[in-house]
C-alpha cells in the first residue's frame, strides 16, 4: 500500500530555511488522511509547504497503531515497514483515535504500550538520523477516566522511555472536541469528533508547528 501523497515543494530562494528540502514524512489514521476533506487542508500539509519541505502522507481513515482493521488498513506498528520511504528526516505519527475506541478489541492498554513499544523501536532502528514526534487524538466528552485518557497517557509514557516528544493534544491543543459549539466553527460537522475543516487546521498549525521547530 503506497501513500497517498509525495510532494516536493519549492525552496525559498529569498530566505534559505534550514528545514528546505527535507524530508517529511507523516504516517497516521483518519487525522492524517483528512477523512473526507483534502490532505491540502491539514495542518501538516501547510507545515511542510511553509518550510519548502518534501512531504510523504501515510494517512489511512480507521487505522489502529496496534491491531489490523481490514478494509482500514494493517496496524502501524508493522505498516510502517511496507509504506513508508527509506529515508525521511521528519518522522510524525499521528495515532490513537482508533485505538481508543477500540481498546478492548486490541486487548487493553498494556496491549497498547506493547504495540506501540514496538513501533517506537522500529521507527528509532530504521531512522537513526531522523527527528521522529508523536501527536495524540484530542480530547473527547468526559476524558478523565476515559480510554482515551488511557491511550493518550500511555502514549506519552511509552514514548518518553524512547526520548520520543509527544505533543498532548488532548490537553495542550486548543482543540475542544468535547465543544459542540467549537466542533461546528471547526470540525469536518457538528458530529464529527475528530476531523478539523480547514479553519480547525489553520488554528492548529501554529502550536503544531511551534512543538516541532523547539526540537
Amino acid at each position: 500500500m503506497m501513500c497517498i501523497g509525495i510532494v516536493s515543494f519549492a525552496q525559498n530562494t529569498n530566505v534559505q530555511d534550514p528545514l528546505s528540502g527535507k524530508k517529511f514524512g507523516i504516517i497516521g489514521d483518519s487525522y492524517v488522511r483528512n477523512h473526507r476533506e483534502p490532505v491540502e487542508n491539514t495542518w501538516h500539509y501547510k507545515f511542510a509547504k511553509k518550510h519548502h519541505m518534501q512531504y510523504f502522507n501515510y494517512g489511512i481513515n480507521g487505522n489502529c497503531v496496534a491491531m489490523n482493521r481490514g478494509r482500514f488498513g494493517e496496524a502501524m506498528y508493522t505498516r510502517y515497514k511496507k509504506v513508508m520511504a527509506d529515508s525521511l528526516d521528519y518522522v510524525v505519527v499521528v495515532a490513537g483515535h482508533n485505538d481508543a475506541t477500540l481498546l478492548d478489541s486490541i486487548g487493553g492498554i498494556d496491549k497498547y504500550k506493547e504495540k506501540l513499544n514496538i513501533l517506537c523501536e522500529g521507527l528509532i532502528e530504521r531512522y537513526p538520523k531522523a527527528k521522529i514526534f508523536f501527536f495524540t487524538s484530542w480530547d473527547c466528552k468526559n476524558f478523565t477516566g476515559s480510554n482515551f485518557e488511557k491511550v493518550v497517557d500511555a502514549t506519552k509514557e511509552v514514548c518518553g522511555a524512547h526520548s520520543i516528544p509527544v505533543f498532548d493534544c488532548a490537553r495542550y491543543s486548543g482543540v475542544h472536541a468535547e465543544s459542540d459549539t467549537f466542533r461546528k466553527i471547526y470540525f469536518q460537522s457538528p458530529d464529527d469528533h475528530a476531523h478539523l475543516n480547514a479553519k480547525g487546521h489553520d488554528l492548529f498549525l501554529p502550536r503544531a508547528e511551534s512543538f516541532i521547530l523547539q526540537y
